[in-house]
């Protein structure tokens, strides 16, 4: 089965800010949709709405500075199932983060337009973490006419 895989590196950022803006609901609707609501934590449900549609991930794990894995369980019928992890590590005065959105069953035309869109939101965390300002739904970048 086809991942979409990004890796992206935040200066001067410790792991915990970066923990903190991919865990609280604050930090989420920081850099990815400002219509972010539920439960951030091991077992909980977190709804993210993008205009008139959107996903419910389940969370699955919370490693402190470490790791964040969710699962969608409501969202479009490709993500359905599907695993979205963030994997953080300190590389000198950069906290990396490895993204991995996997169990995608066929790269189908969607898949290619969800791995940039990550991109697009990863970027906009990046921005969050460095400059204080990140660019979440609806103020991101456009890409075509399914948005």
């Amino acid at each position: 089965m086809p991942d979409i895989l990004h890796k992206v590196g935040i200066k001067s950022s410790s792991l915990n800010d970066v923990y903190k803006a991919l865990t609280t609901l604050e930090g989420l609707s920081a850099w990815w949709t400002t219509n972010t609501q539920g439960e951030s934590k091991v077992g909980g449900v977190i709804q993210f709405r993008f205009g008139a549609g959107g996903f419910d991930m389940k969370v699955l794990e919370l490693q402190p500075a470490k790791r964040v894995l969710w699962q969608v369980v409501d969202g479009p019928e490709e993500w359905i199932g599907t695993k979205i992890s963030f994997e953080l590590k300190q590389e000198s005065d950069w906290t990396i983060v490895l993204f991995k959105h996997q169990g995608w069953k066929e790269p189908v035309e969607f898949m290619h337009h969800c791995s940039t869109k990550w991109g697009v939101f990863l970027l906009s965390l990046k921005s969050l973490l460095e400059t204080g300002k990140g660019a979440p739904w609806p103020n991101e970048v456009k890409l075509d006419s399914w948005e």
